[in-house]
């Protein structure tokens, strides 16, 4: 078995894996990430980046290229009802740089930040390798085992990052089980054709006759319609008839287009919201998706995933360069976290239970939620949403130094 070594191993590919290694390599750490897949082409991903994540790019002279990609820009999120229009998270009512959230291919906004980060020599990123277990010295990580198209590897390192998703490889191994809080509902995502005169804007759409998202795309909606939980199976039995006309119910100005929905085409998202007790363990840390499982409520997820990047290299490249790195370290970084992580964790919470719930099981009215309907008329109300969605509770800012 060929074995390497670095300084830092990431495992996972995501936001949160691939914003943390450029940022360790652009302060000298030498670092590699193991992303399972060949490439970062995956479809249905969420891709809300929030002012947060763009006052970020700003701060590592990306935010050109960033706004260069093929993007939409929309200053909050428009909640449709069947009573009226309500403008969620109006950003333009706070004072930062980038006054709106954007809409971006997550292939796009990964290729980027990987392209930038190969411009150190201290980065690598090996693509279609997937982690599978860890190596250990007494009780302490000191890499993972991968393998390849190439056979089976060893990665020593000094510190072992898993943000390879919710589905970590690597919390087993570990012996971490996240705490579970529920979520009354899944995601089923799907395309449908866009024209012209179709609305600009991503939009909610809550309705009797359901709750539908629209990401909009240059020729394309990409669409998230929601279900009750575990509900999946029962809505493919009564038929792709019976799920095209409640589109077509909700969105009457698409004509039949929703008769172009295949369930052979679409995805179905179990949608969790978990987060570990424990964080880390000696020579490894868990960020992202791994430590704490976000719902799709707000868009948090790209956002939140970078924030913990940041947050991680902050506090962990300089006792990295120095070889001083130990566990209380990595305390150090879920004490950050784990504060905005609870807040934005219990926001969506109350949502689902208090709007999505009731909506699924036809128990409420289609209106706006009282607290956005108050939002709405009174702007002390709304610039406090418009905070929470576009920085969330604790905004992280780059103070790694960059060093070539």
């Amino acid at each position: 078995m060929a074995t390497e070594t670095t300084t830092c191993c990431i495992v996972g590919g995501g936001p949160a894996g691939t914003m943390l290694g450029l940022l360790l390599a652009r302060a000298g750490i030498e670092v590699t990430v193991l992303e399972k897949h060949q490439d970062f082409l995956r479809d249905f991903r969420g891709d809300t980046i929030h002012p947060s994540t763009l006052d970020v790019m700003a701060e590592l002279g990306l935010v050109e290229r960033f706004l260069a990609l093929p993007h939409r820009t929309t200053p909050g999120i428009n909640m449709v009802t069947d009573t009226r229009d309500v403008l969620v998270a109006d950003q333009r009512l706070l004072s930062g740089a980038y006054p709106y959230i954007a809409f971006v291919p997550q292939w796009d906004f990964l290729s980027l930040l990987a392209e930038e980060a190969a411009k150190y020599p201290h980065f690598r990123l090996k693509m279609g390798a997937q982690a599978h277990g860890l190596i250990r010295e007494g009780d302490r990580a000191a890499g993972v085992r991968y393998r390849d198209a190439d056979g089976e590897h060893q990665m020593r390192a000094v510190l072992t990052v898993a943000a390879d998703g919710r589905d970590s490889a690597l919390r087993a191994p570990a012996g971490l089980v996240p705490r579970g809080f529920g979520a009354p509902m899944d995601d089923l995502w799907f395309r449908i054709p866009r024209e012209e005169s179709d609305p600009p804007d991503t939009f909610i759409r809550l309705g009797a006759q359901g709750l539908l998202i629209g990401i909009c795309r240059e020729d394309y909606w990409q669409f998230a319609y929601v279900i009750p939980k575990g509900r999946y199976a029962q809505l493919k039995a009564e038929g792709i008839d019976a799920l095209r006309a409640s589109v077509r119910a909700l969105l009457p100005w698409m004509g039949d287009r929703p008769d172009k929905i295949e369930f052979s085409d679409a995805r179905m998202l179990e949608v969790r919201v978990e987060r570990l007790r424990r964080w880390y363990r000696p020579g490894l840390l868990f960020i992202g998706d791994a430590a704490h499982a976000m719902s799709p409520v707000g868009g948090f997820g790209i956002n939140v995933a970078v924030q913990d990047a940041v947050a991680t290299a902050n506090l962990l490249a300089e006792p990295l360069r120095r070889g001083t790195l130990g566990t209380g370290h990595l305390a150090a970084v879920q004490r950050r976290r784990l504060p905005p992580t609870i807040a934005i964790q219990r926001m969506q919470i109350l949502l689902q239970n208090q709007l999505i719930a009731p909506t699924l099981d036809g128990t409420r009215e289609s209106r706006p939620p009282r607290v956005l309907a108050v939002a709405d008329r009174v702007t002390p109300v709304g610039r406090l949403i418009a905070r929470m969605i576009g920085y969330g509770p604790r905004p992280e800012h780059v103070r790694t130094p960059g060093r070539s």
